[in-house]
C-alpha cells in the first residue's frame, strides 16, 4: 500500500441484534482470500475486560497505567485506560481510526458508530420492526437484508440491496467499491470533516 494513501473505511451499521458481527465474521475471510489486509474497529456499549484479574497486564492496567501495549509473538494488544473521572466517555471514531497501523491495512471495516459520518452498509432485518437507517443517513450506500424483495420496493434506486445471508455478495460489493476509487473519495471526504 502506498504510504501516502489513506486506508479505505467502510462501516456496518444497524440496530443491536441485526447480525452485524455475524456478517463481518463471514465477509472477512472472503476479503482475506483476495489478499486484502483487513482491519476491524468495533464499537461496544459494554465495559470490556480482556484479561483475568491475576494476569500481569490486568495488574499493570489497574495499577494506573494510561496505556499498555501487551506484546507476544502472535499478537499485540494495546489498552487505553480512561480512568473514572465521573464522566461517561464515548469513543470518537477518528480517534480510534488513528490508533490503527494504516500502513499494514488495505481496508478497515467498522462495526457500530451508527451515527458517525462514514460510508456504510446498513444491516437490516424487517422482522425486527426497526426503522431503516438509510432513510435518514446519506452515508449509507447499500443495505444487507434478509428480505431483499420487500426492501428493494422501499428504498431509493441509488442504494444497492444485498442479501444478508450471502457473504460472498457483500464481499464482492466491498471489492467493487474499493476497485472503483469510491472508497478513497468517500474516506477523504470523511477525513476532512
Amino acid at each position: 500500500m502506498d504510504s501516502n494513501k489513506l486506508t479505505p473505511v467502510i462501516g456496518f451499521a444497524g440496530f443491536s441484534g441485526s447480525g452485524k458481527t455475524t456478517l463481518l465474521e463471514q465477509v472477512i475471510p472472503h476479503l482475506k482470500a483476495q489478499g486484502l489486509r483487513v482491519g476491524v474497529l468495533k464499537h461496544s456499549h459494554h465495559t470490556i475486560e480482556p484479561d483475568p484479574p491475576r494476569k500481569d497486564s490486568y495488574r499493570l492496567r489497574y495499577a494506573g497505567s494510561d496505556q499498555l501495549l501487551l506484546a507476544t509473538a502472535k499478537r499485540h494488544m494495546l489498552f487505553f485506560e480512561y480512568h473514572d473521572d465521573g464522566e461517561e466517555r464515548e469513543p470518537e471514531l477518528t480517534e480510534c481510526l488513528a490508533q490503527l497501523d494504516h500502513l499494514r491495512l488495505d481496508v478497515i471495516l467498522v462495526e457500530g458508530f451508527r451515527d458517525a459520518t462514514l460510508t456504510k452498509i446498513e444491516v437490516y432485518r424487517p422482522s425486527y420492526e426497526k426503522p431503516l437507517l438509510s432513510q435518514n443517513d446519506k452515508n449509507i450506500i447499500a443495505i444487507a437484508t434478509d428480505d431483499t424483495a420487500s426492501i428493494e420496493k422501499k428504498v431509493d434506486d441509488a442504494l444497492t440491496v444485498l442479501d444478508l445471508n450471502q457473504a460472498t455478495q457483500v464481499s464482492r460489493f466491498i471489492l467493487h467499491w474499493l476497485d472503483h476509487g469510491e472508497a478513497e473519495q468517500k474516506y477523504r471526504a470523511f477525513s476532512n470533516n
